[in-house]
């Protein structure tokens, strides 16, 4: 068995699989009620009239969530804002959180095409994640500290053994096997995060990934699931679990963990989507009953794709002339469904009552 030292590259991190039991009972009843709740969450997606429409929102708040982590921290209206509105913004972290999002979105173009999980594919993620040709590391010193600015975790150290261990973790990912694959995910999370292959931007790629594995595996067709709250929500936990497997090899509470996270994301995000769904139904019908004209069934869809939305986006979906659409958004807020923001020369229209839906832990 290695022996960890904190102060020393861990060059001696163990392969996986892992020696030993792992699906101990505790694991095997958890990994079977998170099942349960994933499968519900999938089902409920794939069933919806138009599976992909609620996307972009859901993405991006798991890419402000996961950047939070990371203490990258924007608002809601300040990410919204600077997707829809034409002007540019300054905000770093809005910019870094759209980047994440554009990052999952382009592993999972990727996933369509060639249907594994490779080193390469991390590479193009991180990439995407800072806007900048990241590789592996090669810079000697590497070190995670905590809060106090003490050592915790010295990663593996030089290019060769980072490409072995990832070499390794890739075909463990894509290789088929007995073991469930949920408890495989909790496997690969770690060992990603251990090898922390990259000089930035490890833990972000590394939640990416753990939905482009449940996409992988067909067990989220639409991976449209909020993993980074949960973290959020037990952030201390994450990294003491994390620690424990490094220091004495605790896997199964590691496991069980990540088997909480599925469980308790796939139920508050069916809740979270069943409430998206009620509210638009709700607001599908008091449009009809006091807009008629402006109503139509894209006009609605465009209102819940995103919070903010703006004239040129009914424009572009040829709900009329530039005049019509514009008078359908003002008597959309006279009338208490929208309300207008001015965002440099330009005037945004948010969805508050769905803004307040998002914002519910």
């Amino acid at each position: 068995m290695a022996v960890f030292n904190k102060d020393i590259p861990y060059n001696d991190l163990p392969l996986l699989p892992p020696k030993g039991a792992l699906e101990t009972t505790a694991v095997l009843r958890k990994t079977i009620a998170a099942s349960r709740a994933l499968s519900k969450l999938n089902g409920a997606i794939t069933n919806l009239p138009n599976p992909r429409l609620f996307l972009d929102t859901i993405h991006l708040q798991e890419a402000k969530a996961s950047s939070e982590i990371e203490n990258i921290i924007t608002t809601n209206d300040d990410l919204y804002q600077a997707l829809v509105a034409d002007k540019k913004f300054d905000n770093p972290a809005a910019k870094e959180v759209i980047s994440y999002k554009e990052a999952l979105w382009n592993g999972l173009e990727h996933l369509e095409k060639k249907p594994f999980i490779t080193t390469n594919l991390c590479i193009e993620i991180v990439q995407h994640i800072k806007q900048n040709t990241s590789e592996i590391r090669t810079t000697p010193g590497t070190t995670l500290s905590n809060s106090k600015g003490e050592t915790i975790y010295t990663p593996p150290s030089g290019d060769v053994i980072i490409r072995d261990k990832l070499a390794n973790l890739e075909k463990f990912i894509n290789e088929s096997s007995k073991l469930d694959p949920l408890i495989k995910m909790a496997m690969m999370h770690y060992q990603f995060e251990a090898i922390h292959p990259f000089p930035d931007g490890n833990g972000r790629t590394g939640r990416i990934l753990l939905l482009l594995y449940l996409k992988l595996e067909k067990l989220l067709d639409i991976p449209a699931i909020y993993l980074s709250e949960y973290i959020i929500d037990n952030k201390a936990a994450y990294y003491k679990k994390l620690r424990l497997v490094t220091e004495k090899q605790d896997w199964e509470g590691w496991i069980l963990y990540m088997l909480d996270m599925i469980e308790t994301t796939s139920k508050n995000g069916l809740l979270r989507l069943e409430s998206i769904i009620a509210l638009m139904d709700n607001m599908s019908m008091e449009v009809k009953d006091k807009l008629p004209k402006a109503y139509s069934k894209e006009l609605i869809e465009i209102l819940f794709r995103l919070p903010y939305t703006k004239r040129q986006h009914l424009i572009n979906a040829k709900l009329g002339t530039p005049k019509t659409v514009g008078n359908y958004l003002r008597d959309l807020e006279q009338t208490g469904f929208l309300k207008s923001v001015k965002v440099g020369k330009e005037k945004l229209y948010l969805n508050y009552r769905l803004m307040e839906v998002l914002e519910k832990n």
